[in-house]
């Protein structure tokens, strides 16, 4: 399997009593596919994997992929940082009928990067799915450096990373240290057509919930050569992206959703919704954009 260039770091509807919304997540999960999405993380940051209990999760993978077949990948967040539950959550995955998983640097307990090498090689010798490393040292406080990057890329079903760090020298790098077959997506809508220019595949993005369409544009054209059309719809999506990492996603892009009528519900706790003069940017902002959402 080859995920898409462009997939969408998917949130999590909720109804009013705060309860996942799942007949809601099968329509955004359909509704990203018609707006430029070629596949869905499920269960990661943006899908606040960590206030989702391990049901909830399985039976996201399970009604989601059900909802859309073969009309994209459905990637599924899996990572910990305990190797035996995230071990235990890829195979649940995995029986639940998802296409691939994200593996998130293990957080909080800061290993070393042969502790990284070992915790990765772990889960992915444990199961078929292909797997995708996930390195976002603002989360994590760890950072998975380039020399551990690329000599997971030789485990065969360790197919690509999603870099979040924000270090194009040390993507440089991983570009540069492993084989075209190792699939390098941005993990920051604002890093992605810089990637690009440096061999990155694609992007696992937040603000496709909103202009996909836009985003897989750009991205074609800068395939194609057309690089001065990517930079101009690039620079035209930097105040959106600004916007939607105005206070801790998923908040911004939830309200932005529910603003403009695509109800997703709020956060669950510790996450809250933007302040009032957040939100009123936010609107603002979206003002300013074609939404490509079908609403």
């Amino acid at each position: 399997m080859k995920p898409g260039r462009l997939m969408t770091a998917m949130v999590t509807p909720f109804d009013k009593e705060g309860q996942v919304d799942y007949e809601q997540a099968k329509k955004l999960a359909l509704a990203l596919l018609d707006s430029g999405s070629e596949g869905l993380i499920v269960v990661g940051t943006t899908g606040e994997s960590p206030t989702l209990v391990r049901n909830e999760e399985l039976r996201l993978f399970k009604e989601i992929k059900a909802a859309i077949g073969d009309r994209g990948a459905v990637i599924a967040g899996t990572g910990s940082n305990s190797t035996a539950e995230a071990i235990s959550a890829t195979r649940g995955a995995e029986q639940a009928g998802a296409d691939g998983c994200l593996l998130v640097v293990p957080y909080y307990n800061k290993p070393t990067q042969e502790g990284l090498y070992q915790h990765f090689k772990a889960i992915a010798e444990s199961t078929s799915l292909p797997c995708i490393l996930y390195n976002v040292p603002s989360r994590t406080v760890a950072n998975l450096a380039s020399e551990t990057t690329i000599r997971l890329s030789k485990i065969d079903n360790i197919i690509g990373i999603k870099e979040a760090s924000g270090d194009l020298e040390q993507i440089a790098r991983i570009v540069d240290g492993t084989d075209d077959d190792f699939l390098i997506w941005s993990g920051n809508d604002g890093d992605t057509l810089p990637m690009l220019t440096i061999g990155c595949y694609g992007v696992i993005s937040v603000i496709s919930h909103l202009v996909g369409k836009q985003i897989n544009e750009m991205i074609n054209y800068f395939v194609d050569g057309k690089t001065a059309e990517a930079a101009a719809i690039h620079i035209h999506l930097l105040p959106l992206i600004k916007a939607m990492f105005a206070v801790s996603n998923p908040s911004p892009v939830k309200y932005a959703l529910n603003h403009l009528g695509f109800n997703v519900g709020s956060t669950r706790l510790p996450l809250v919704g933007p302040d009032e003069n957040t939100a009123a940017m936010i609107e603002d902002t979206l003002n300013k954009y074609v939404i490509d959402l079908p609403i």
